[in-house]
């Protein structure tokens, strides 16, 4: 099969994973149908001003209400959520007379809305849920139903169940996690991705690639996670650059939107040392979370490449590697692939270049190591190998 020689597929398709999933070029217009089997009457719009500028809120708006329903709107999600966004969300919601949520963006948004839903039912402050600190167990299951519309291709939130915050007290990005988190259904649909610029294009397909390579190396047992992961590192390997480079190219755009749903599925095997760094890397030196993710993976992979040569080495077939080489030659070939990737999508090559700061490094270490993702890290790390790695993609 030639890179881009994407099988037809179905032009909508409903899967279950246990969202209900409503894929494809036009699933935008299956919107007002899912919200009536969720017996939603007034949901509340959670999206950006990048999204309402884009006139995406705007066609999402024009599809329910051409169906009767009138949304009321928050727009003002941050580019990283905090939970002063939260909570301005949450007294629109209830001002507003809400029943449920349609959240509309990328993973800021969709988190967003997540987090809204969450505090309608339950007390603050988000710090309780935070999942490192065995959160998840204060959260139920009385919560209005979400709808989730992705408009990049990158974090997967639509299908996952955690939703990310910068807590005010910490300052630190914060994972809170739980299947009551997921959403009761997503309309995935590629088109909506179709006007994303090249930068964001990269850095958002990066991420959903990150997840999906971490997912895989990560320590632990589940085949239907692996299986997923390697599916989605395909897909990326043979599309991604593609969409950054013809950002009009729908079925590279495809392509990318199932692998962004594939990383989600996939992480809830666990993540690793990479995203422990792009975790601290964004509150501290305000680098986009998917390019931070790029920058380290490298370095990230060299490290564990002694304990998983083996997976490795099936990442590198998965990029499209026919060399029939050794493991372990595989394995150096799946990093370099990744650098090369990199190169080919405009990603910087260092974290110097897109602004951190050397005097930053320790800090940055020290809260990746309170990050709960690198304990899915195939080798173990300590905070004095983070800040090395830290330093290595400087």
């Amino acid at each position: 099969m030639k890179p881009f020689d994407i099988p037809t597929e179905p032009r909508v398709t409903e899967m279950a994973w246990p969202t209900r999933i409503v894929f494809g070029a036009g699933a935008l217009q299956r919107l007002p149908a899912q919200a009536k089997r969720l017996q939603m009457k007034r949901p509340l719009l959670v999206t950006d001003a990048g999204v309402v500028k884009a006139g995406l809120a705007a066609r999402v708006l024009e599809v329910m209400k051409t169906a009767g329903f009138e949304c009321a709107v928050f727009d003002r999600v941050e580019p990283n959520p905090t939970e002063r966004d939260v909570f301005a969300g949450l007294e629109a919601y209830r001002s507003a007379g809400c029943d449920g949520i349609v959240a509309l963006g990328g993973g800021s948004a969709l988190d967003a809305g997540k987090l809204v839903q969450l505090l309608t039912t339950h007390e603050p402050p988000l710090s309780r849920y935070d999942d490192a600190k065995g959160g998840d167990q204060y959260v139920r299951d009385d919560l209005p139903p979400l709808i989730a519309i992705p408009t990049t291709a990158g974090t997967g939130s639509e299908v996952g169940r955690s939703g990310v915050v910068t807590l005010e007290d910490t300052g630190r990005k914060t994972v809170i996690f739980s299947p009551y988190l997921l959403p009761k259904a997503a309309i995935c649909d590629p088109e909506l991705t179709l006007g994303l610029p090249p930068g964001v294009t990269a850095a958002t397909g990066m991420d959903a690639f990150t997840h999906c390579l971490e997912a895989y190396l990560a320590n632990g047992f589940h085949p239907l996670a692996d299986a997923v992961a390697i599916d989605g590192i395909h897909r990326v390997g043979r599309s991604l650059v593609t969409a950054v480079r013809e950002g009009g190219n729908l079925a590279a755009r495809t392509d990318m939107m199932v692998a962004a749903m594939e990383g989600a599925m996939a992480f809830q095997k666990g993540l690793g040392a990479c995203h422990a760094l792009a975790h601290a890397l964004t509150p501290i030196s305000g680098v986009h979370h998917g390019l931070s993710n790029a920058i380290v993976l490298p370095v990230v992979m060299e490290f564990n490449r002694a304990v998983c040569t083996a997976r490795l080495a099936r990442v590198a077939v998965a990029m499209g590697d026919t060399s029939n080489a050794r493991e372990e030659v595989l394995a150096s070939n799946a990093i370099d692939r990744v650098r090369k990737l990199n190169a080919a999508i405009g990603i910087p090559a260092r974290l110097r270049d897109v602004g951190v700061q050397e005097k930053d490094l320790p800090r940055i270490a020290d809260k990746a190591f309170q990050d709960a993702s690198h304990l899915g890290n195939p080798r173990k790390v300590t905070e004095a190998d983070l800040l090395a790695m830290a330093r290595e993609a400087f």
